[in-house]
Formats: structure tokens, sequence, C-alpha cells
């Protein structure tokens, strides 16, 4: 009975994962189209820094209000990956990707990528086992995205595929070190110090970004710097890292795969951009490549994890 109990209860935890990953994917599908409003009166560099150093004293208030202890000295190293690839690598790559002609539909299918390389980090720095046919699924997906950067750029890469590229792997290792600090403290507190880790970094080259610049704060830039920086580099990831500690962060990074679609549906909605039949069979063949995942195991020596008593405040593998 016990047994049966706990196996329940570690299948609630992982599908409430999966739910709180599509959260944060709901929430990133719209980083694109805020970053093409921000570009059309922002320099793209203050757009990649500045959306971090904007929501800091959100993060420090955060923490201060639930007096969070600092992380452990084994944590840092983590966050500071995390710092690298989340509020440097893949704001600032996108930003310039998207500022060198890339359109938010394309960028978003080259990003289809992503949980792919995600997967990779999960099995080199998070001890996760995907199945034989977990590979093949995700494998599926990373070909459907590949053939169609290829198709579109005439059976090359271009300058703004190679800045997505790099991208998507700066953010797959953000990813895979927030969701494993985000095993032993809550998600929310994982982005929050990784805020104020790069803040000695973000600020002061924010502050010297708006005043050598010259920033043109329309409604539409002001509007979409606004949420790349509350949304996309804050509040999404109090769902994405809470998704992938719950879930695994293999099989819950997966549920990105989803995401192309949405940005094409919003491209075409708020940015009047054409979405050919391509681009859209393209996002259509992740989309079902994340429905395979979903169906596969990922085996590994770390439970989802669901909190334990009040009084421990610790985090622990579920049974």
């Amino acid at each position: 009975m016990r047994d049966n109990s706990s196996a329940t209860a570690v299948r609630t935890v992982a599908r409430g994962g999966l739910g709180l990953a599509a959260l944060g994917v709901l929430i990133y599908s719209f980083t694109f189209i805020g970053t093409v409003y921000a570009l059309e009166g922002l320099n793209p560099y203050l757009i990649g820094i500045g959306r971090a150093a904007a929501v800091v004293p959100f993060a420090a208030l955060a923490l201060a209000a639930v007096r969070a202890p600092l992380p452990r000295r084994d944590q840092w190293p983590g966050l500071l990956v995390a710092s690298a690839g989340v509020i440097f690598g893949f704001p600032l790559l996108t930003t310039l990707a998207l500022d060198r002609g890339a359109s938010a539909a394309h960028s978003a299918v080259v990003i289809g990528l992503l949980p792919a390389a995600t997967a990779v980090c999960a099995v080199l720095r998070a001890g996760e086992r995907p199945s034989r046919m977990f590979w093949l699924a995700a494998a599926a997906g990373a070909v459907c995205v590949t053939g169609y950067v290829l198709v579109r750029g005439g059976g090359r890469f271009s300058t703004a595929d190679g800045l997505l590229v790099g991208a998507l792997l700066a953010a797959a290792a953000g990813y895979t070190e927030g969701g494993r600090l985000a095993r032993a403290m809550p998600g929310w507190q994982v982005i929050s110090w990784t805020l104020l880790l790069s803040a000695p970094v973000t600020v002061p080259v924010t502050l010297w970004l708006l005043a050598t610049t010259g920033p043109q704060w329309t409604a539409r830039s002001t509007a979409g710097f606004a949420y790349v920086a509350l949304f996309s580099a804050f509040l999404g990831f109090f769902a994405w890292y809470e998704g992938l500690a719950r879930a695994g962060i293999a099989r819950a990074s997966q549920v990105q795969l989803a995401q192309p679609l949405l940005t094409l549906a919003w491209s075409a909605m708020l940015l009047g951009e054409h979405v050919d039949a391509g681009t859209a069979l393209a996002a259509v063949g992740v989309l079902v490549c994340v429905a395979l995942t979903q169906r596969t195991r990922v085996r590994g020596p770390v439970a989802p994890l669901v909190p334990v008593a009040k009084e421990t405040k610790e985090r622990v593998p579920a049974p």
C-alpha cells in the first residue's frame, strides 16, 4: 500500500511539474515578440543586458521578504553557470539575431533545438538517463529544425542562425543548472539569486548603455522591454525551474518543443509576419515530437521532488 501511495505521489508531482513547465513555455513564447517591439527604440545590447538589471530590485525584495538563506558554497558554481546562460548568453545572442534580420517566427523554429540540447546537458550534469525512444523522438525534432534552417538558408547557416545556435546552447546549460539547483531550493529563489549574482555586471553596464545609446521609449518599445524583463527574465523562471525540478530536466524540457508553434501564432497575430507552409510544417513536426517524448521513460538517480515537512525547510527526492 505504501509503495502504491508513494508511486502515486511521484506521478502527481511529475504531472504538476509538467504543468509548471508548460506555463513557463507559454510565458517564453512571447519573448521574441517583446524583443522585436523593444528593438523599435532600444539598442540590442541594452535589451539583452538591461532586462536582467531591471528586475534585480524585485529579486532582492522577494528574497528579503522570506528571509531566504544564502545558497550553500557548493551551489554558487551552478548559479554562476545559470547566470552565464540565462542572464547573458541567451538574451544577448537572441536579441542580436533578431536585430540582424531574423524574424521572430524563424528564430522560434531554430530555438526548437533547445529541448534536445537541454536533454544532453541533463545527462551530463544531472544524472538523468532518458530511454532510447526518448532520444529518437528528440532527435526527430532536432532534424525537423535543422532541415528547416538549411532549406531556408539555401543549404547554409546565416550569421543570425549562428547566433541562435549559440543562444540555445547557453540556455541549455542555464536551464540544466537551474533545474538541478531547484531540487534543493524553490525555483523562484534560483532565478532570484542568479539575478543578484549577475547584478555587479548587469546594473552598471545597463546604466552606461542608457546614457550612451539614446534609447527611444515609445509605447511599443517600452511594453516590449517591460515584458522581456518582468516575465521572460524573472517570473517565467518561477514556473520553469520548478517544473524542471519536479518532472525531471530532460522530460520537462521537451515541453518547450511546443514553443515554436506558439510563437508562430503570436508572430502572425501581433507582428503581422507571414507564416508560410514550410515554417508551419516545421513547427508542427516538433510539436509531434514533444508528444512522443512525453510517452517515454526517463531514468536517473534523482526522483521528482516534493517539499518535506515545514520544520525542515528543505526539499528532498520523492519516495
